[in-house]
């Protein structure tokens, strides 16, 4: 996409003055998320923020009063994915009497000035570490009729303070650290987030129980390294513990975590999965390579053998765990050797799903300089080869899952084909996807209710489950069903929660983290 770059006197209409602007309470407002869970998390955070103040979610038809990007800065198109919406915003902002764009997230820190340079037409860029700050922001660019560049180097507000709209009533994102200490020459993360900051356990434990209370089954503990959770306090055991104290919380159903890193990855920590009932038999463990060599070049304290053998010992506990990862093909210097590697790795770890991704240089990382570039066509090359491959071991996984029974966690998204089908979704314990259809005169669940049903065909990337009568259907209400229900008669977003605590005041941290696929 060609840079659009304009001055500043000729951007000044762009941003019209208060006066002109209809109220505040009457301001409707979409947030758009790129990237990682913890971008999906931050978005959250924004969304309560904006309804805290006054605005309210935009209806799919509408053009909404304020557009929010949330951003990413991982992958080498997220710039021109974010200013190639920019650029298709201009005219509906021109058409849109007192419309806002306000950009947040890892690209605003990473660019800063640029993101106003290239696109004048946005009145507020926000950083990571200024979340808090967007509704007042946006009032200041309305009042002043110019745009507002805010970015931090240092958390202004621990992000779990703030209020959140959650997407989902059954499930919930619950951050216990915020930055990355380690320096992947790959990642640009660490100096758009900052060093890793710890919360204490009762704060993460409260907003938990908070959520429960809004009718959530599940949680997902976050953080860059999620468990090397502890380093700030000195406990090495904090995250064990951790697992081991959701597991007393009454009426949450599941847990999850991502992503642990390989290199912190402790026999506590299997423990405490294994021997802790709501604790989900799943482990996203990400590889990035199966080349000790490449490893190194990395920057990743571990190597192929460290990895497998944590594998081996979760599997040993927890036979039917399902592992997912994350791979990086053609980083500079890698060798076909070098990748075969990498092939043989992901062949004897058996992984339920891989999120595969071709390198990427980022400007500002390590590996961008690095010498030895792999040319476009041999990485893509090596990335088809590397999907095939996972793509075999997907199916013959999910085939193992033939005839067994699965208490399913019903999701509001009941996939592509649910309109000719007459399917709805679900996920398994081990958060695989499962289609399964309702027998006829059987109940019909709702979201956040569990079926349980027996798994009758697997594919590549989903699993089916089609009863042939009420002796394989089960259904199970559940809080998060009944919470679905007054979302619907309210005719409202879902559960708000906000969490106080002993440090609910301002902070000076780090900031959340990045990376997981979706």
């Amino acid at each position: 996409m060609t840079d659009v770059v304009m001055d500043r006197a000729d951007a000044t209409a762009l941003h019209p003055a208060t006066a002109e602007t209809p109220a505040v309470k009457a301001r409707t407002y979409e947030v758009r998320t790129f990237g990682c869970q913890m971008n999906v998390h931050d978005s959250e955070r924004m969304s309560g923020l904006l309804e805290e103040a006054g605005y309210t979610s935009a209806s799919s038809d509408a053009t909404p009063d304020l557009v929010v990007f949330n951003t990413c800065a991982v992958r080498e198109n997220a710039d021109n994915k974010l200013y190639g919406n920019l650029g298709m915003l201009r005219q509906t902002k021109a058409k849109h009497e007192g419309m806002q764009i306000a950009v947040g997230g890892c690209l605003a820190q990473k660019d800063q000035d640029t993101v106003l340079a290239k696109a004048p037409w946005v009145d507020v860029v926000f950083g990571t570490h200024n979340i808090g700050s967007l509704p007042t922001l946006l009032e200041r660019s309305r009042h002043n009729a110019e745009a507002e560049l805010e970015i931090l180097e240092s958390l202004e507000t621990f992000p779990s303070t703030l209020p959140t709209k959650r997407e989902s009533v059954h499930s919930g994102w619950v951050s216990i650290s915020v930055g990355c200490n380690n320096t992947c020459t790959f990642c640009i993360v660490p100096s758009l987030r900052g060093k890793e900051r710890d919360r204490r356990p009762g704060e993460i434990l409260a907003e938990v129980r908070a959520l429960v209370a809004d009718g959530a089954v599940e949680v997902t503990l976050l953080g860059q390294n999620v468990n090397t959770y502890g380093v700030e306090f000195g406990d090495r055991g904090a995250f064990a513990k951790l697992l081991r104290a959701c597991g007393e919380i009454q009426g949450l159903e599941r847990v999850r975590f991502t992503s642990p890193h390989p290199a912190s990855f402790t026999d506590d920590v299997i423990d405490a999965m294994a021997e802790t009932p709501n604790v989900m038999p799943q482990l996203h463990m990400p590889l990035q390579s199966g080349s000790d060599k490449v490893l190194k070049d990395m920057r990743r304290s571990y190597r192929s053998k460290k990895f497998l053998g944590i594998l081996d010992k979760v599997r040993e506990r927890m036979p039917h765990a399902a592992v997912t990862t994350d791979i990086i093909v053609g980083f500079p210097g890698e060798t076909e050797e070098d990748f075969l590697e990498t092939m043989r790795v992901v062949e004897a770890s058996r992984f339920s799903s891989a999120y595969t991704f071709q390198y990427s240089p980022r400007a500002g990382t390590p590996a961008a300089t690095m010498e030895d570039q792999i040319p476009k066509a041999v990485v893509q090359e090596r990335f088809e080869r590397l999907c095939a491959l996972q793509d075999r071991i997907c199916a013959e996984e999910n085939a193992t899952l033939l005839g067994t029974s699965q208490e399913l966690l019903v999701t509001a998204d009941s996939g592509a084909k649910s309109a000719e089908t007459g399917r709805l979704s679900g996920r398994a314990p081990d958060n695989r996807l499962v289609h399964f259809s309702v027998p006829a005169g059987e109940p019909a669940p709702r979201p956040g209710d569990f079926v349980t049903v027996t798994i009758t065909k697997a594919a590549g990337f989903h699993l089916l489950a089609d009863p042939s009568g009420a002796e394989d259907y089960r259904l199970r209400r559940s809080p998060a069903g009944d919470a679905w229900d007054r979302w619907q008669a309210d005719s409202c977003g879902v559960g708000t929660t906000q969490v106080s605590g002993s440090s609910a005041a301002a902070v000076s941290l780090g900031m959340p983290t990045l990376r997981v696929g979706p």
